[in-house]
């Protein structure tokens, strides 16, 4: 048993080294690239690639597109990961919405190993109070309605459903950031959403075993409204780097990360001794089908997914737009 537990810690902090080593060398890439605070590159990137508009960052055609690639790895990669793993949580006994909610943000202390490779200038503590308290009661608050969703729906379900923020997104992205459609953007929204909403009226779709018809409505439902709260949080997001901050420097990307998931992380805890769920969590680990050790591993493994999405997620907004970031997340 002893040898087993020092497996199980051993790879848990193996892919804690991975992750910090993958963002470091990225970070390193970035440098290459010449997107650092002090040093401004030479070359003004297009703005019509792909496109889709972008915030003015003076990069060469190459080297955007290496930022670019990165991100979308991160994104892609991270959510697959992070969505199964959240079923699985559900589907060998747990059973706590808030711990599922606050494993999606409690990982942000990892980021400041990258964060502090990267020099920066923040904002004033007013600004930043500004910005980020609100932006992250809101991921905190989308993240309790995407846990509940998870937990009554299965992971193709869930994801299928989530594919309908591309139509939230561009409703929130045309008033918000005033963003520009063009045929490929329409195309791509039009035909995400439309597959996305042809799980709401499939009587058939696949439910979790002992999940009652009652439950998977409340689970579309909530996967539904944080679809949409999550389409506006992604606009805000856009709007706070080109609008309120200005930075054009990617340390704004970990700090905006950091910073959201700090006061979501606060406010989930508060939620999970609000609710007494706590209350539950060490018969909730006793019980786990996998053993004590899987359960931890399980989150520890969400939880650095999660972070690993959502740096992602806001890079893709500060390279590109908050409609390019979701098209890519729901495809």
């Amino acid at each position: 048993m002893v040898n087993h537990l020092w497996t199980i810690y051993i790879l848990s902090s193996l892919k804690v080294l991975f992750f910090m080593c993958v963002v470091s060398v990225c970070l390193v890439l970035v440098n290459l690239c010449g997107f650092t605070d002090n040093q401004e590159p030479n070359f003004v990137k297009e703005e019509s690639v792909v496109g889709i508009p972008s915030p003015l960052l003076k990069l060469k055609s190459w080297q955007w597109w290496v930022l670019v690639s990165i991100n979308i790895f991160f994104l892609i990669g991270g959510q697959a990961a992070s969505v199964i793993l959240g079923r699985f949580y559900y589907n060998e006994g747990g059973n706590s919405k808030w711990m599922a909610t606050l494993v999606q943000t409690a990982a942000f202390p990892l980021l400041y190993v990258p964060y502090l490779l990267l020099p920066s200038s923040s904002c004033s503590l007013k600004t930043m109070v500004l910005i980020y308290a609100p932006l992250g009661v809101i991921v905190a608050g989308d993240n309790m309605l995407y846990s509940v969703g998870l937990l009554y729906l299965s992971a193709s379900t869930y994801s299928l459903i989530c594919g309908t923020q591309l139509a939230f997104n561009a409703v929130f992205s045309y008033f918000i950031n005033a963003q520009k459609f063009t045929a490929l953007i329409l195309n791509s929204v039009v035909l995400l959403s439309f597959s996305a909403a042809l799980i709401a009226l499939n009587d058939d779709s696949d439910a979790p075993s002992g999940v009652p018809r009652s439950k998977y409505i409340v689970g579309f439902v909530c996967t539904l409204a944080a679809s949409a709260l999550y389409s506006l949080l992604l606009s805000l997001m856009q709007f706070s780097f080109e609008k309120i901050l200005k930075r054009e420097t990617f340390s704004v990307v970990l700090e905006m990360q950091i910073y959201t998931s700090l006061v979501a992380t606060c406010v989930s805890v508060i939620g999970l001794f609000a609710s007494g769920e706590w209350r539950t969590l060490h018969g909730e680990m006793d019980g786990y089908h996998k053993g004590q050790a899987s359960y931890v591993l399980t989150l520890l493994g969400t939880a650095v997914t999660w972070q690993v999405c959502s740096v992602g997620v806001v890079g893709l907004i500060f390279l590109v737009s908050s409609l390019f970031s979701n098209v890519i997340e729901s495809s």
